[in-house]
Order: structure tokens, then sequence, then C-alpha cells
């Protein structure tokens, strides 16, 4: 069936009737919140599975669940559940003061013992952690009264930042141990500022307010966030008035729905990129160094993206800690001609591979990744594009089976290097698909060196040699897009987390 905005309206509105009919755009009359979100909740434990390192996915589960250190919309940390936290003086152990008086959803209180559980818990490899090479770094824990301490293997610069980023998040000792795995996915419960009142897979879940919150009680009592992929459908939710909110919308759907409905189109710490597989043809140099020399990058953005994003050249945004502005790689079909044809590739030779991308989940991601392709083409490389799902790339990526070439959005809302480029390229790491040994080398006295200006510097250094090696395509820091009905008054966060708490009533 095809398509158009017509029929996709239609679809909204059978959508509706199906249970989310009579939806007013004026927020004052507003009982039930709806937001059309761009990607599917698979799992709802927010510390397990390839789910937990889906950006996208922070801004459902910081709905439900509190991250032991809050982030701030600027991405400033704040005191969340924990209130202090530090290292002891010769670095070998951590320490953290647990916020008293919090309770759960079922109205159980929250404890130091629930920290000290779901730090121990992530550690355990058997868990399934993605991160658990980070968690695993802390052992014998130690509960007394809110206090709670435990030792380190080696210094991490990074840990505590870590608390505020993906699987950084408590989950309720006593419950879980209750109900296990299975029934704490069948009924989640945290201390979040919204509480788990139904949720349909594939469909939608409904969130109601936890009036107790430490935080303070969310403004919108009932939320309703329904799962739409497309973002054609996406635009014809918020345009019909179907949900109040969306995001990720083409960029001149936004610029065409700004004027009668809330638009805030702001700067996120996620980037958008290419991973190129050491695997085929990537193997050689000089097919990645043209691949990558024959991207124009400010055109995409000029001419698809509306101008709305930053052209970067490594996996470090201007907002990052590491970020190099010297770091640049040239726009030059002239010099994608030369590389290839020294490795006996032409227009009418050309090499040949597949790139995989997503289509809808991030704004004019298919459409990039097709003018990407219209570029190579013309220096003599062929690409098939094939297209596949969010859940599909982290499910390939895990496995290291992903294509030669592959579109992704890199979200890094702590900003540190080692949580940009170092797990995304350094290849022990379960995100990473490029396996070389001297980038190995570099990054490996990286992890735990302790002086912060020696720790940058090495990571512009590894920044610096993987451009002039093109062992990845880092193509623009992204522009969010927000729209919303006239009486809601969003507040964006800067790691991209649409968070309905923060939102309020014009």
């Amino acid at each position: 069936m095809k398509l158009n905005r017509r029929s996709l309206l239609q679809l909204s509105a059978a959508t509706a009737a199906l249970g989310f009919a009579g939806l007013p755009a004026r927020a004052q009359a507003i009982d039930e919140l709806v937001i059309a979100y761009n990607v599917n909740l698979p799992a709802w434990d927010p510390t397990t599975g390839p789910s937990a390192v889906n950006p996208t996915l922070q801004g459902l589960y910081q709905s439900v669940f509190d991250q032991y250190i809050l982030q701030q919309p600027d991405l400033k940390p704040a005191p969340g559940l924990l209130t202090e936290w530090g290292w002891n003086d010769d670095r070998t152990k951590v320490w953290m003061t647990v916020r008293e008086g919090v309770t759960w959803h079922d109205g159980s209180p929250f404890t130091a013992d629930d920290v000290a559980w779901s730090l121990a818990r992530v550690a355990d490899p058997a868990t399934g952690s993605p991160i658990n090479f980070v968690w695993a770094n802390l052992s014998n824990f130690v509960v007394e009264g809110n206090k709670v301490t435990a030792d380190a293997k080696s210094f991490d610069p990074t840990l505590f930042k870590w608390m505020y980023f993906l699987t950084g998040y408590v989950l309720p000792k006593a419950y879980f141990e209750k109900v296990g795995a299975e029934g704490f996915e069948a009924a989640p419960i945290g201390t979040g500022p919204y509480m788990v009142e139904k949720f349909e897979r594939n469909a939608f879940v409904r969130l109601k307010a936890n009036e107790s919150y430490w935080g303070g009680a969310p403004e919108f009592k009932t939320v309703t966030i329904k799962f739409v992929t497309d973002a054609a459908a996406r635009v014809a939710e918020v345009e019909s008035g179907n949900s109040h909110v969306t995001l990720e919308v083409p960029y001149e759907e936004y610029d065409r729905l700004k004027a009668t409905l809330t638009g805030t189109a702001e700067p996120v710490s996620d980037i958008g990129m290419i991973f190129l597989n050491d695997i085929d043809v990537m193997l050689d140099a000089n097919v990645r160094k043209a691949a990558v020399h024959a991207i124009d990058k400010q055109a995409i953005i000029d001419r698809l993206m509306g101008g709305y994003g930053t052209k970067i050249d490594t996996l470090e945004t201007p907002q990052y800690d590491a970020f190099d502005p010297s770091i640049t790689v040239e726009y030059s079909p002239e010099k994608a001609v030369e590389l290839l044809a020294a490795s006996g590739y032409s227009v009418d030779n050309p090499v040949k591979f597949k790139i995989q991308t997503t289509k809808g989940y991030k704004p004019k991601d298919y459409e990039m990744i097709q003018a990407i392709v219209g570029l190579w083409r013309k220096v003599g490389i062929e690409a098939e594009i094939e297209v596949y799902e969010i859940a599909k790339h982290y499910e390939l990526r895990a496995a290291d089976q992903l294509a030669p070439a592959s579109f992704y959005n890199w979200g890094n809302s702590v900003g540190d290097p080692t949580t940009s480029t170092g797990f995304a390229m350094y290849g022990p790491s379960p995100h990473s698909v490029w396996d070389g040994q001297d980038v190995i080398d570099m990054i490996n006295p990286l992890w735990g060196e302790a002086d912060e200006a020696k720790r940058i510097a090495g990571w512009k250094a590894v920044d610096k040699h993987i451009a002039e090696n093109a062992l990845v395509i880092p193509l623009l820091q992204y522009v969010q897009p927000i729209l919303s009905a006239a009486g809601v008054v969003v507040t964006p966060h800067a790691s991209g987390a649409l968070l309905p708490h923060l939102m309020k009533r014009a």
C-alpha cells in the first residue's frame, strides 16, 4: 500500500478512533498528553541487552527509572539518587551518599542496598550488561546507613559519568529478586517521575504520574507514548492533533509546521556517522579514504537537512571534551578518483560493497545515504543500500556482522572521548566493528590516565590517526526537531532525550 499525506492523516485518524480520540490542542484541556515517539521499546530493563545502549530509548527509561546521578538539560551533572560521590585519596575506592526519603513505585522504601545491589548486578557478566566492562571495575560493596563504598580495580576517570549515561540506572533489589527478570519485564517499577500503567508492545505505553516523586510531581498526570517509527506518520500525528508532541521529523516538515505548532530545534550530542567494518574491500585504505573524500558533507546539511546540523570530521562534536578543530578531511572527488585508481577501480570498474541504514529513525537518514551513494557513484564506488530497523543494527554490531559500511546515530551525552571514539573504535568493545591493533594500542593507555590534560591530548591523537586512515566516516552533529501543540512547553534536553516530566502547560 502506498501512503501519501492524505492516507497518513486518515490512518492517524483511525488510530485515534481506537483509543486516542478527541485530543485537544490546548494543553490546559489535556487530560492525557500523547507523544508520537520514533522508536519501539523492545525491553524494560535499562541496564541489560542491546536496548540499554540505544540513546533514543533513554527518554523512555528516564521517565520510569532514576539514574544514580541526574543529568540536567545542559548535560551538566547534578545530585540524583546519589547526593554526593567521589574517590578516596589514592583512588582505590569510590564512595557514594544515597538520597533518603525516596520510595519505589510500589511504595517500598528506596535504600542504599538498592544502589549496591544494582551496581553489583551489572558488574556480573552473567547479567548481560553491554557496559559490563565499566561496571566490572567495582567490587566488594559495603553499605553503612546511606553510605556505599566499593573497591576499584583501577582508576577510571569516566566512572561517575557513566552513572548518568547508558545503563546507569538503579533498580529495586527486593522487587526484582521477588519477581525475577520476566516478572520485572511484565511489571517494571522504578523511582522515576512516571509509573507504567499499561504497555502494549509495538504500540504504546501509558504512564501515570508519580505524585510522590522526590524531584517533584510531573505536571501532566497521564502520558501516552505511541511508538510511531515512520517519520511521515509522526508528522500526521501532530498535524491532525492525535498526538501533542513528536520529534525527529523531516526538517522541511518542521519548517512548515512550526508556524502553526510550537517548534524547537536545538543541537544535541548525537552524531550521524558511518561505521566501516574491517572486512572485504574496507581493508583497502584507498577505498576507505576515497569514500570519505567523495562526500560533500556541507552540501548534504545545506540541501538535504535544511541547514540543520554541523559538519564534523571526527567522532567529537564541538561540545565534546576532546574536540580538535584542526582535524579536517577535505571534500575532494578528484582525490577520491586518484585513490580508487591506485587500487584499480574506476567509474567503469567500480568497487562494490553494501551499506546499511535505518529509514525514518533520524531525520533524512535514508535520504542522506541515498545522496552519499550518489556521490560515491560519480567517483567509482557502487554501494548497495540495505534498510534495517535500529534493533537489527544493534544485533549485527554486537555480533560484529555489520556490512562493510553502516549508518548509525551515535549518542554521547557525557561528551567524553572515551564514550565516543573510545567505544566506537576500540576493537574489543562490543560497540566497535573496527579491530585494528594500531588503534587498540593507542587507546589502551588512555583508559586509566589520571592526568586529564594528557588524557585528552591522547584522545585527540587517536582521533587524528583515525581521520588520516579513514577508519570511520563522521558526518554531522544533529539538530533535533521537536514539534508540540501550542499549549505544551517542551524543554529540550541536549542529550536528545525527550522527557515528558520536563513538559509544562503554557
